[in-house]
């Protein structure tokens, strides 16, 4: 199945803007929801790209997730070649989690993500941060903070690539142009 860069939606062309806006909504979610100390999570690999952004913005100690053992899809699609361990170095446990992921689309990667969490230990709370949320829902699950909300076309998916520099795009999968 091949894949095309999508001409480039104009909320998407600065990328920098979105995750200054994603700062400012952590700021403002750490704030309000006074979550003391949060631990910063990001789902690799595009999660663990702004998240490492978030946790220097924050002082935050930061961890890494590789929800591939958690994905509901794992006996249909197997195993990704590349699976790497998740890094948690600290406790959760009674912690305030921000639980960072690059696109928000059906939600079953943030519900793969909290499955591993919970065997990690019992956070006093997870919030949810992403760059950008797709009105593709299948699950009842909305970030906390949110740069960007889009309707993308059927075959159409988002993608952020990185680490240096993050730049977020819109892909077409070719069977569907």
């Amino acid at each position: 199945m091949g894949a095309t860069q999508h001409p480039q939606h104009p909320q998407l062309a600065d990328t920098p803007a979105l995750i200054s806006s994603l700062l400012a909504q952590i700021d403002h979610l750490i704030i309000t929801q006074k979550l003391d100390q949060p631990l910063v999570v990001g789902i690799h690999t595009g999660g663990v790209w702004l998240a490492k952004v978030i946790a220097e913005h924050l002082n935050a100690p930061l961890g890494q997730l590789d929800i591939a053992f958690y994905r509901d899809d794992f006996s249909k699609n197997g195993l990704h070649p590349q699976v790497s361990p998740s890094s948690l170095p600290f406790n959760i446990n009674d912690r305030h989690l921000l639980l960072i992921d690059d696109v928000l689309m059906s939600g079953r990667t943030i519900r793969a993500a909290m499955n591993e969490l919970f065997d990690f230990g019992r956070p006093a709370s997870i919030k949810l941060a992403t760059l950008c949320s797709v009105n593709q829902r299948e699950l009842p699950i909305q970030p906390d903070a949110c740069a960007l909300t889009l309707d993308l076309k059927a075959g159409q998916y988002l993608k952020l690539d990185g680490p240096d520099p993050l730049k977020l795009s819109i892909i077409e999968q070719a069977n569907h142009a």
